[in-house]
């Protein structure tokens, strides 16, 4: 699958991270940044995540910062992303199943690393079970 991942300085130790272990998975991840720890403005480096997965030229993409909120905030301004902010497994599990999600967003300074690779893992496993959802999607997606 192609991934796009993305973070500000506050982030950018567990995009590290998370970068590997989507290569090791067998994954094809772009790099949106940021490179380093240095202080950066989040938007910069989120929204072309966001919208390389609004145009189709990644799948997904994972988005970080110190608590998520503001990174997920900018990548659902674009449209055609539903980007959930996840804090365990059971709301990465529910964000693919109920919502499709094909952004997630995490906090660096929210959860420790494992739980944040072990979320990463959940989320890219757990396919959308449609149904009943799809209705809803459709509705957000018309909204945009």
């Amino acid at each position: 699958m192609k991934i796009g991942i993305g973070s500000d300085h506050a982030g950018f130790e567990y995009k590290e991270a998370i970068r590997k272990l989507l290569k090791d998975l067998g994954h094809e991840v772009t790099d949106f940044g940021t490179n380093s720890s240095q202080r950066v403005d989040y938007p910069l480096f989120i929204r072309p995540v966001a919208e390389a997965v609004a145009k189709g030229l990644c799948e997904r993409g994972v988005v970080l910062g110190g608590s998520g909120n503001g990174e997920a905030i900018v990548a659902n301004r674009v449209r055609g992303v539903r980007c959930a902010l996840c804090w365990n497994l059971d709301s990465a599990k529910l964000a693919r199943q109920h919502n499709n999600a094909n952004l997630l967003s995490l906090g660096q300074r929210m959860m420790s690393l494992d739980t944040a690779l072990a979320i990463v893992k959940a989320w890219l496993e757990t396919p959308f079970d449609g149904g009943r959802h799809q209705h809803r999607i459709d509705m957000i997606d018309a909204a945009g």
